[in-house]
């Protein structure tokens, strides 16, 4: 056959209807053109301006067979391929949750910023810049100190526990039996200094914290400037029937996630600024180090403060008995005081989770993915049970 004119693939009714008037005109076999011009004379037909590749066909009959195993065999490749991803690409996936976990967290200080005539490009510049500025300028001044009491203190830990095994009796026949001082002093002494002080051990991991942060900012800056699209595109993901009710549900859990990862923020900055003063004031030892300490376990709900609190009483008794047990009752009380006054009005009532799902969304948070999985557990048990609250417990009541 003779090349035809205008062949770009358009789909328009008119080229159809010359290519069969070509067709008729060659001397190609009668078989094939007039199943040709047969095929294409139905192609003309279907094609309209508003549909010029026509309408879609009947999807495929999926009671048929062939259908039938060959999506129980793709669905089981598939299956097989995304666990195999997963397990490949597990750092990279808890970077890249972790970055969108604190975008959705920020969303509501960008959504803020917005309602005030802000356009979002500038909102979300302030956002970046400020906690970028904050955790910039608290390494920059918290750096130098804490390298200096960290050293300081892994150098005094032998001291330290002579002491406290002096004054101890209880200690010392602990001490007898199990080596404790001696198992510590050694650790502080040899396996920590030996870790820190080679020079490839330590630059990889220097290294390692230095890209994993990189990743998730700029990951974080993207996922934030990009939010709204990434709602719509994860609305559009859903069948249309089922759409307003998934945006409702969606919504309701991010407005927990936010509201959680900004109150739990600011209870953090507020354990480890009160506890700096209170150690500060009482002349224990590494007040930076042990406050650093308290900022970073207080994000973990139940178990962090706790953990911060029994650290820095130990090493409150090293000034005096009393310090120690002044020191303690301070963290009690202030457990005390955020669990009741200020998780509740700064993070308010929107994360509502029972505590015995907040203590096994942690354990199987620390498990999974460890402090990070600790950190989202209760947001993440949050949106759970959510779900379950909305999807689940009305379909089997209904049933």
């Amino acid at each position: 056959m003779a090349e035809r004119p205008g062949g770009n693939g358009d789909g328009s009714g008119a080229e159809l209807r010359e290519n069969v008037q070509e067709d008729l005109r060659d001397g190609a076999p009668d078989a094939a053109r007039d199943v040709v011009a047969e095929a294409e004379a139905r192609a003309a037909a279907i094609s309209s301006p508003a549909l010029p590749l026509g309408e879609p066909g009947r999807p495929l009959n999926r009671r048929s067979p062939f259908v039938i195993g060959m999506a129980g065999a793709a669905g089981v490749a598939v299956t097989a391929l995304a666990v195999e991803l997963v397990i490949v690409a597990r750092d990279v996936l808890v970077l890249i949750g972790l970055a969108l976990f604190l975008a959705i967290g920020l969303e509501p200080a960008v959504a803020w910023l917005g309602r005030r005539h802000l356009p979002r490009w500038a909102a979300v510049t302030v956002v970046a810049l400020t906690l970028l500025g904050a955790f910039g300028g608290f390494l920059a001044v918290a750096i130098p100190q804490l390298v200096t009491q960290a050293t300081l203190f892994v150098t005094q830990v032998p001291g330290y526990l002579q002491d406290f095994q002096n004054g101890n009796a209880w200690f010392r026949d602990l001490d007898a039996r199990f080596h404790v001082v001696e198992g510590l002093t050694q650790l502080a002494t040899g396996g920590a200094l030996e870790l820190f002080n080679g020079l490839l051990g330590a630059s990889a991991i220097v290294f390692n914290v230095l890209s994993s942060t990189l990743i998730v900012i700029v990951l974080f800056v993207y996922f934030l400037g990009d939010f709204p699209r990434i709602r719509r595109g994860l609305h559009r993901a859903v069948p249309n029937s089922r759409r307003p009710r998934f945006i409702l549900i969606s919504d309701e859990v991010f407005a927990k996630v936010g509201a959680y990862v900004l109150g739990i923020m600011v209870c953090a900055v507020i354990a480890g600024t009160s506890s700096l003063m209170w150690m500060a004031a009482l002349g224990v030892p590494f007040p930076l180090l042990l406050a650093i300490m308290v900022t970073l376990l207080d994000v973990i709900p139940v178990i962090g403060t706790s953990v911060a609190g029994i650290v820095c009483s130990l090493v409150a008794f090293t000034v005096s008995p009393g310090t120690g047990i002044a020191t303690a009752v301070f963290f009690l009380v202030y457990r005390v005081v955020e669990d009741y006054v200020l998780v509740p009005r700064i993070v308010g009532r929107v994360v509502e989770v029972p505590a015995l799902l907040t203590i096994v969304s942690l354990l199987l948070g620390g498990v999974l993915l460890g402090v990070i999985g600790a950190v989202v557990a209760v947001p993440v048990g949050a949106a759970v049970l959510l779900i379950a609250k909305e999807v689940v417990v009305p379909r089997l009541d209904a049933t």
